[in-house]
C-alpha cells in the first residue's frame, strides 16, 4: 500500500518553482505540472511511435524520473546534467536508496524495476527516448513562455542554445519526427499547455496553490499504485488505470475547472455538463487528433468515473469488484473508473488537508475537507481500502 510518506512527496513537487531565476509566470510553473505536461507528451509521442513501444514501461519510467527529480529538487539542468554524467551512478544509488522503505510498499515488484531502469543501460531504451524527448518538449514549452520576458536576463541566450540542442539530440525515434512535423498534434499539445495555468479550488485561498495539470499526475500515479495492489492486475487495466487518470480532465481545457457543489447544486446539471465538454470535445479536440486515437481518448474520457471493459465491441459498465472477478484480462481492455474517481476525491482531500495544516482555512476548504472525511471513511472499493489512504491525511495526524 503506498504509504503517507509517499503521496507527500509528490506534493513537494507543487512546491518546486520552476526557472525560478528568470520572469515567469506565477501559475503553472511548477515540478509537478512540468511533470505532468511531460507525460502527456510521452503518450502522445508514444502513439506517433505506432508499434513497439511498452506501454507500463512508459508509464513507470515516467513515474521512476518523476520521483527522482523531486529528490534532487531545483536543481538548474545544466548543473543537473553535468553531476549524472559525472556521478550518475552514485547519485542513482543514492536516490534508490532514499526510496527504497516507501517504494517496496508498492506492489508488483516496482521498486525492483526501478532499480534496473537506472542501473540497465539497455532496459526500456525506446521508452527513455521518448521519456527524454518528452521533457524537452515540455521545457521548451516553458521557455518559449518566459523567453520574451527574459530578453535582457544574463545567459538565456546560452539557454535557447542549450534547450535546442537537447530538442535535436531527441531526433532520434520516428514518433519525434511525425510529431514535430505535425501542425495538428502541436496544436493539441498548445490547448493541453492551457491547463498548467488553471487553478484547483478557484474560488478558496489556499497553501499551496495547485493547478489541473498537475491534479491529473497525482490521479494518474495514485491510480496506478492502488492497481498494482491488486491481485496480478493484468497489463491494460495496469495502462488503463494510469492514462485513465491523466486524462479525465482533459475536457477542462475547453471549459475550465467547474467546481462539484456547482455541478451538484441543480438536478441535471451534471450531465448537461458532460454534454458539453463533450461536444466541446468532438468540435475542438478530436479534430486535431488522428482518427485512430479518438476511441482511446473517449474511453479514458467519457464517463471517466465508471469502471468498464470493452466486450464484443462494446463498452460495458461493471464494477472494479466484477473487474476482480471477471474481467481482469487484457481482452476485456478493463478501466477503474471507480478507483480513478476514488483517487481523485483523495487528491482533493490532501489538497484541503494540507492548506488547513499551513492554516489557511477558508470556508469552502474546510467544508470540502469535512465532507470528504465523512464521505470515505472506512471505504474499501474494488479491495482497495480507500478508508485507510484518507486516514493518513487527519487535522490531527
Amino acid at each position: 500500500m503506498i504509504s503517507k510518506a509517499l503521496i507527500s512527496l509528490m506534493y513537494d513537487a507543487a512546491s518546486i518553482n520552476r526557472w525560478n531565476d528568470h520572469i515567469r509566470p506565477w501559475t503553472g510553473f511548477t515540478e509537478l505540472d512540468k511533470q505532468a505536461h511531460k507525460m502527456i507528451y510521452a503518450y502522445v509521442l508514444s502513439k506517433c511511435e505506432g508499434g513497439g513501444v511498452d506501454n507500463i514501461k512508459l508509464i513507470e519510467g515516467g513515474i521512476f524520473e518523476f520521483f527522482h527529480r523531486i529528490i534532487l529538487t531545483d536543481i538548474k539542468p545544466p548543473i543537473y546534467h553535468k553531476l549524472v554524467k559525472e556521478k550518475g551512478d552514485q547519485i542513482n544509488a543514492w536516490v534508490l536508496d532514499t526510496l527504497k522503505d516507501d517504494l517496496t510498499k508498492i506492489g508488483g515488484g516496482f521498486y525492483e524495476r526501478m532499480c534496473r531502469y537506472y542501473g540497465e543501460p539497455d532496459y526500456a531504451d525506446l521508452e527513455k527516448r521518448i521519456l527524454k524527448a518528452a521533457h524537452y518538449l515540455a521545457s521548451d514549452w516553458e521557455f518559449r513562455v518566459i523567453y520574451p520576458l527574459n530578453q535582457q536576463t544574463y545567459g538565456i541566450e546560452q539557454v535557447k542554445e542549450d534547450m535546442a540542442k537537447g530538442l535535436a539530440s531527441c531526433d532520434n525515434f520516428s514518433g519525434y519526427r511525425y510529431f514535430t512535423g505535425s501542425s495538428y498534434l502541436n496544436r493539441f499539445m498548445s490547448i493541453i499547455g492551457k491547463l498548467r495555468y488553471q487553478q484547483r479550488w478557484s474560488k478558496a485561498v489556499r497553501l499551496p496553490n495547485t493547478f489541473v495539470m498537475g491534479h491529473m499526475l497525482v490521479v494518474a500515479i495514485l491510480s496506478y499504485f492502488s492497481v498494482l495492489e491488486l491481485d496480478e492486475p493484468c497489463r491494460k487495466r495496469r495502462e488503463n488505470s494510469f492514462f485513465s487518470g491523466l486524462f479525465h480532465d482533459l475536457a477542462e481545457s475547453l471549459t475550465r475547472d467547474i467546481v462539484s457543489p456547482v455541478k451538484s447544486s441543480v438536478s441535471g446539471l451534471g450531465a448537461i455538463i458532460s454534454g458539453i465538454e463533450a461536444e466541446q470535445m468532438d468540435e475542438v479536440i478530436y479534430p486535431l487528433l488522428p482518427e485512430e486515437w479518438h476511441g482511446k481518448i473517449r474511453y479514458y474520457t467519457e464517463n471517466e468515473f465508471a469502471s468498464k471493459i470493452i466486450e464484443n465491441g462494446e463498452i460495458k459498465d461493471v464494477t472494479s469488484d466484477l473487474i476482480n472477478e471477471k474481467y481482469n484480462f487484457d481482452e476485456y481492455d478493463p478501466l477503474d473508473g471507480q478507483i480513478v474517481r476514488c483517487c481523485d476525491r483523495l487528491s482533493a482531500y490532501i489538497e484541503a488537508y494540507m492548506s488547513i495544516s499551513y492554516g489557511v482555512k477558508s470556508e469552502q476548504i474546510v467544508s470540502g475537507y469535512n465532507n470528504l472525511s465523512g464521505e470515505y471513511k472506512n471505504k474499501v472499493i474494488g479491495g482497495i481500502n480507500f478508508g485507510e489512504l484518507f486516514g493518513y491525511f487527519k487535522e490531527d495526524a
